[in-house]
């Protein structure tokens, strides 16, 4: 069965049209990326996977359950975590407030803090400093370790490592891949080569539509991508 599968599905702005008909599927302990110029609706997408957004047709099912018929918000949330490209932490309170805004139990949340994923993500050692002194990478860290306070399956990303150093970068990929190998699922819209190379399969957002790169070389650049995508766009 398929941990995430998406049929069909629709979304518009007002009159503009951004999905138009878009399918894919992602397995248990799979890494699937979404490319795409901007505007391609990459975030409309992933918002539309995590509930925050309704789509105007088609269908997501998670592990067998289609969610967008329910229309259930906590449905979404038990499935899935959605960490957003811009910062959505509350920079003046501490790394452990921002946690309990999501975890609420504070016996859980220690738990979590000492031998969960929050340990893998080494947040215990910063928990009590305020936010806005933390670098963007440990604010991603943070982000990524309140997106999973569900302990969901699925962990949405856009843009995960937009304003990260190479270090950073690299500790966010690092998470990401122990995540994977504990049977989860991840879907990431990105640009960047590292981040691409990471995932599994890849997916082309143009014109509304999607499709998956087949046989791809996971070490080919960003200008041959760059390359496919317009020759896509072009119609060819």
């Amino acid at each position: 069965m398929e941990r995430i599968q998406v049929e069909h599905l629709q979304s518009s702005y007002g009159r503009k049209k951004v999905l138009t008909d878009v399918s894919f599927t992602a397995q248990p302990g799979e890494c699937v990326g979404l490319i795409g110029v901007n505007g391609s609706g990459k975030s409309t997408l992933l918002s539309i996977l995590a509930g925050m957004r309704k789509a105007q047709g088609g269908s997501v099912s998670y592990d067998g359950v289609c969610v967008t018929v329910k229309g259930n918000k906590k449905l979404f949330a038990k499935y899935t975590g959605y960490v957003p490209q811009g910062n959505a932490l509350l920079e003046e309170l501490t790394v452990w407030d921002n946690l309990m805004l999501w975890y609420a139990d504070s016996g859980r949340l220690e738990r979590e803090l000492e031998e969960g994923f929050l340990s893998v993500l080494e947040l215990q050692k910063m928990r009590k400093e305020k936010v806005h002194r933390l670098s963007e990478g440990m604010k991603k860290r943070v982000s990524i370790g309140c997106a999973l306070y569900s302990s969901p399956p699925v962990l949405l990303l856009d843009e995960p490592g937009a304003a990260l150093d190479m270090l950073g970068k690299e500790d966010v990929l690092k998470y990401l891949e122990l995540y994977r190998q504990r049977g989860n699922t991840v879907v990431l819209a990105s640009h960047e080569v590292s981040e691409l190379a990471a995932c599994g399969r890849l997916y082309m957002l143009a014109s509304g539509e999607c499709r998956e790169l087949k046989d791809r070389d996971a070490e080919r650049n960003i200008y041959t991508l760059g390359e496919e995508l317009r020759g896509l766009l072009a119609g060819k």
